[in-house]
């Protein structure tokens, strides 16, 4: 069994053909202050919850928390990079918020087949993020995966 720093190294892409149901694959991310301000910035969602800590204290999360989609891109990242891999579509995700992920969190998010539908090249997806083994996110997705006879 791989560990996560050997899963967060997996790269490439694994063809509909090889994929397995159970089969699951992992990265692990320290959320910096750097990264919420960049995806402020990308995203241009500048809500203080994010960014300001003397507005975020008096909030129900009492200080800053990244953003959601910040902690649900986590998942993106598994699906483009390492299940399936390379050349995935992504059809559809559903997202559940589950607790804040706040500055210096490690957030881990994992991606495990569900389902296989070989015919359409379509893969269901149980794709979740947790904090030392906690979820903070539950969804599913599904995707187009690549294929060998489509190279």
């Amino acid at each position: 069994m791989l560990d996560n720093e050997a899963l967060n190294d997996l790269r490439g892409t694994i063809c509909i053909e090889d994929l397995h149901i159970g089969l699951s694959r992992t990265l692990s991310k320290i959320v910096t202050d750097r990264d919420i301000e960049m995806f402020a910035e990308v995203s241009t969602d500048r809500n203080p919850v994010h960014l300001d800590e003397e507005y975020a204290r008096d909030t129900m999360f009492h200080g800053r928390i990244a953003h959601g989609m910040l902690t649900a891109s986590l998942i993106s990242a598994v699906i483009g990079e390492q299940l399936p891999g390379h050349g995935t579509v992504y059809i559809g995700q559903n997202l559940k918020f589950l607790a804040p992920v706040r500055p210096g969190d490690l957030v881990e998010a994992r991606v495990t087949v569900l389902d296989i539908d070989h015919s359409k090249r379509r893969v269901k997806l149980d794709t979740v993020c947790t904090i030392d083994d906690k979820p903070v996110l539950k969804g599913d997705a599904t995707v187009l995966a690549p294929s060998r006879k489509f190279d």
